[in-house]
C-alpha cells in the first residue's frame, strides 16, 4: 500500500499561547518545500488538533508550544492518537522547551523537538526524511 502525493502536515498551536509567528514561518517553509500544510490557528485543544489531523489524512502533526505546557499538551495529543488508532501520524514540535524535557517527550512518542535557533531548512529536511521516508 504505497502512499502518493505530497506529505500532509497539520501545524497547530495548542493551549492558551497566543504567539503564532514561528508556527506560521514553519507552515510556510513546509508549504514552500512542496508539502500540503493545514494550519489550525491559535488556541486549539488537543482534541481539535487530532480531529483535524485524522480528517485531513495528515502524515504528521507539528506542534508549536511557547506556554510551558508542552509536557501536558504533547502527552494528550499522543494519547488521543493512540485512542483513535492513528499512531501512524508522527508528532513533532518546537518552541520554548527545556533541554531536560526533550528526552521524556521522545520517550512518550514525540518524534522530534526543534528548539529556538533551529533553521527552517533543518525542519523541512527532517520532515522529508522522517515523516514518509522513501523506501530504499
Amino acid at each position: 500500500m504505497g502512499v502518493t502525493g505530497p506529505i500532509r502536515v497539520v501545524v497547530a498551536k495548542p493551549g492558551l499561547d497566543g504567539h503564532d509567528r514561528g508556527a506560521k514561518v514553519i507552515a510556510r517553509a513546509l508549504r514552500d518545500a512542496g508539502m500540503e500544510v493545514i494550519y489550525t490557528g491559535l488556541h486549539q485543544t488537543p482534541e481539535q488538533i487530532v480531529d483535524t489531523a485524522i480528517q485531513e489524512d495528515a502524515d504528521a502533526i507539528g506542534l508549536s508550544i511557547l506556554s510551558g505546557a508542552h509536557m501536558t499538551l504533547f502527552a494528550k495529543v499522543l494519547e488521543l492518537l493512540r485512542e483513535r488508532e492513528a499512531e501512524d501520524i508522527k508528532v513533532f514540535g518546537g518552541g520554548i522547551i527545556p533541554e531536560a524535557d526533550i528526552p521524556p517527550l521522545k520517550e512518550q512518542g514525540v518524534a522530534e523537538i526543534f528548539t529556538p535557533g533551529a533553521t527552517t531548512t533543518a525542519i523541512v529536511d527532517w520532515v522529508r526524511e522522517n515523516v514518509r521516508p522513501v523506501a530504499a
